[in-house]
This record gives C-alpha cells, structure tokens and sequence, in this order.
C-alpha cells in the first residue's frame, strides 16, 4: 500500500430554479459518460441541489458512496447560496466547473448560463472564504470538463492526504544548518500534524531491533535490488534493522493520521553510534512515498510528499548544489539546444533518490563525511549512500517553506535532467531550467530559500501551483520568462 490517498471523486449538478432542471441533469450525464470514456471513476449524484434542502440530501447521498473529493457543476446559473453551502459543508476537496453552451442551434430553451453563474459562485464561495479548485477556464463541454476532472484528483490528493499526514522528526537540525528552520505552527494551519523526537530515541529503538527476526529476509531483498551495485553487502544488516526501525516506529505512533513522512537528522553522530550512513533507506521509504529529508528538514519532507501525491511517483530532495563548468557545457554543446549556460546547475545529495529514478545507481560511502570521520582509512561508518547519476528527462523543482513570521510561501519552476555524465559522487545530475539565473538570484537568495529543493520526476508545475492556491498560499513564485522582471531585479 503506497502512503498516499486513493481519492474517491463525486460530481453533483446544481441548478438554479428559473431554470430547467433538466438542462443541469442532462449535461451532468454527459460530463459522467466522458469521464467513463477517459477512465474516470466518479459517482454520480442523482440529487440535483436548487436550494437548501437538497443540499442536506446530496451531502447525505455522497458521503454514503464514501466520496472524499467533490465537483460541483452548474449545468446552468446555478443557486449560489446553496452550491457553496455545500461545499463549505463537504468534509473534503470541492472543484467548481460549470457548462459551455452546445451548439447556436439551442440558445433560447438550451441556453443555461453557467458562464455567468459562476461569476457568482465566486463571489459567494469569497464571502465563505473557500478555496475549492477551480481551473484556469472552468468553462467547458463535457469533454473538457472531465480534463478538468482529471487534474483535479490530482490536486484534491494533496489536499487529503496533508489532512491526514504526520512528520516524524528526529533531531535537532545540524549545527550552521538554519535554513532548515521549521516553525511548526504553519503545519497546523495546513492541518498537518508533527511528532518531534530526540535522536536518543530512535538510536534506542534501533538498538532493540538488533536481532530482528526479519532483518535476513530484507536484507535479500536489497540484495536483489542492488544487484551488481551492491559494493558493500556486509553493511546490509544493519541497514535492514534501521529500515525496519522507522517502519515500526511508523506503525506505532501514526495514532490518528492515515500517512507518515519522516525529517531526520543523518550526521555527524549518526555515523559514529549507528555505524552507516542512511541514504539508502530513505531512497527505499521514499520509493514507497514515505519521504525521509535530510537534516531535519521538515518543510522538505513536506514538500517531497506534496509531490509524491500530485504525481503519484517517487520524488527526491536534492541540494541546488554546483555550477556547471563551462567546459562541460562547451564540449556537450549538442546537449543543451535551447539552454543558456546560466540555466545549468547541478542538483546533489548522498544518496538518497529511488534507485527507480537513477540511471545508473550503485551503493557507495559519503565521500564528505569519510574525510571527516575516516581520513586516510577503508569506508565503515560512512558507507550506505546510493550514488549515480540521476535518470534524464522532465523534472519540477518545489519547495513549500514557512518563514521565520509562520508565514508560508512556495516556488515551482519546470526543467529537465540532460543526459550526461556529471562526473562526480553522489546521486546526481546536471539540471537546466530556463532563466535560472534569475530564478536563482531572485528568488532562491532574495526569497531566502533553503538549499533543499523537492524533485517531481514529471512537468508537474500546474498542479502544484493550484494546490498552492487551494491551501492559501498568496507568494507562489516561478523562473520568469526573459523580459518578466522580478520585483527586485535590477532594469539596468
């Protein structure tokens, strides 16, 4: 079982009473059929709310077909009082869609004027202070409409799965490590809760998994998922006993929520009171949309599991890490059609993307932390990375960040991973996002953003930047097109 929602989709047609009821039902059926044809599964409500009362007995009808995610459709103007009251009553996501008008041959007694009415939905939906979906041009045939419905269970299993989502943390941060500051009250605002932990716990309940019963079987298990890139098999076991830590101490303290995500804290002690380096199990937790950031990275894990929803995919936490040399960029000229050399970066960390994700992956030691801890001598205590270069092809960079005041605000820009060899350690790749230099100055260092950055192995930017709206979040920044100035960038 993966650790996101399985979002159960409902439509209810609403209609406004000086208008024929039929009209709203009718177009309701057809927006069902083509959603039918796109492989949609969505209940269809027989109850089509006119007013208050039929509010009560829709919300009654669809909550016992178990609906968790709702599309109200005005096949007509449509009474915005009671389509908002039911959606401001409806424990779940809501998407507001309305009907085009057909064909000029029907434009007297087929005429609905949904275009209108949702003009007033709007307005009633602000006086509520709702946030449903509404899509870029929430007008549509039936057709278009179950388009519409498709990107919106995408976006409504954000919404449900941070409704039952808990972040284990365990640390505190590493020291000179402040850009993983974390207040915790936005969280609550998003209705996510949050267990903090000393590190002492989870070395105590690591050390009672020592002679795990189930450590051999997992151990074979990665085995065969490392295959020829298991360099360091003796590091296995102890590997496995951490896995099955955090798996345990998932199950035994989820209590109320439905979904996990983990923010640990990975060095300096780690290495020497664990005896490894844990990157590669959190390439496996998050091969299973259970996030595991590192460094105590809370908004991070967050922002990973967001992106795991949208995409249902495995996503990774890289550090916006290097420049690209410009030889490299010179002698791979054929690579970067379309890219100036200030769109490059290289995105970085030890080890812990999905080995689904890589393009080649082998298990390897910290290079950084062996020059610390083990200078001079063969790796022990910082073996356990996942190193390669990350799998090409299309990628989103996310973050969702709180600031300093609880005030939370988000970036999103789209790019891709080229393929070349990056030609160094760790799992990694050269990454080209168009006009990233600005997008880097301007907002990366002027918005103060952690080094961390989320990966959607997909385009995923258009989901996300409406999931941003739906939770409220006002500062949605993106990597502007040349001749978009920032609000700060220098005109001269």
């Amino acid at each position: 079982m993966l650790n996101i929602p399985e979002v159960k989709l409902g439509i209810v047609a609403v209609s406004r009473d000086c208008f024929p009821v039929t009209l709203s039902e009718k177009r309701r059926r057809a927006v069902v059929e083509a959603c039918k044809d796109k492989g949609i599964d969505i209940y269809e409500a027989n109850t089509t709310v006119e007013n208050e009362k039929d509010v009560l007995k829709a919300l009654g009808e669809i909550k016992n077909a178990g609906v968790n995610a709702l599309v109200v459709y005005l096949g007509n103007f449509g009474p915005e009082g009671p389509e908002t009251i039911m959606a401001q009553k409806f424990e779940g996501p809501t998407m507001f869609v309305a009907a085009a008008e057909e064909t000029e041959e029907n434009l007297i007694g087929g005429r609905g004027d949904a275009y209108c009415g949702m003009l007033n939905a709007s307005y009633s939906l602000g006086l509520r202070k709702l946030n449903p979906y509404i899509p870029e041009y929430p007008i549509g045939t039936s057709i278009e409409i179950a388009d519409m419905i498709l990107d919106f269970q995408d976006a409504a299993r954000v919404i449900l799965g941070l409704s039952g989502l808990k972040i284990f943390g365990f640390g505190p941060r590493p020291q000179d490590f402040l850009a993983c500051n974390a207040p915790i009250k936005p969280l609550f605002d998003l209705g996510v809760e949050i267990m903090e932990n000393s590190e002492l716990d989870l070395f105590e309940s690591f050390n009672k998994h020592s002679d795990d019963s189930r450590i051999p079987n997992l151990v074979k298990e990665m085995e065969e998922e490392l295959g020829q890139g298991n360099n360091y098999p003796a590091i296995l076991p102890k590997l496995a006993q951490y896995e099955l830590t955090l798996v345990d101490w998932m199950e035994a303290n989820i209590g109320a929520s439905e979904f996990g995500v983990f923010a640990n804290k990975c060095w300096p002690a780690f290495q020497t009171q664990f005896g490894f380096v844990p990157c590669y199990i959190n390439s496996r937790f998050a091969a299973r949309r259970i996030p595991i950031s590192c460094e105590v990275d809370i908004y991070g894990a967050l922002s990973e599991y967001i992106i795991s929803c949208v995409t249902r995919m495995p996503a990774t936490l890289l550090d916006i890490n290097n420049s690209v040399p410009k030889d490299m960029y010179k002698n791979n000229k054929d690579k970067f059609t379309g890219y100036k050399h200030t769109d490059l970066f290289m995105g970085f960390h030890c080890g812990n993307t999905p080995i689904c994700c890589m393009k080649t992956a082998e298990m390897k030691y910290q290079r950084i932390m062996h020059s610390l801890l083990e200078p001079g001598k063969e790796p022990d205590i910082t073996r356990g990375t996942l190193e390669g270069t990350i799998r090409p092809g299309e990628v989103t960079i996310f973050r969702l960040q709180s600031t300093a005041e609880c005030v939370l605000k988000s970036y999103i820009a789209q790019g891709e991973v080229i393929d070349i060899n990056p030609k160094s350690f760790g799992g990694i790749g050269v990454f080209a996002i168009k006009e990233m230099a600005r997008f880097y100055r301007y907002v990366l260092i002027g918005k103060r953003y952690p080094h961390h950055t989320a990966v959607a192995f997909k385009h995923a930017g258009k989901i996300l930047f409406s999931v941003m709206k739906m939770l409220g979040i006002d500062d949605v920044a993106f990597n502007q097109p040349e001749g978009m100035l920032y609000k700060d960038e220098n005109p001269f």
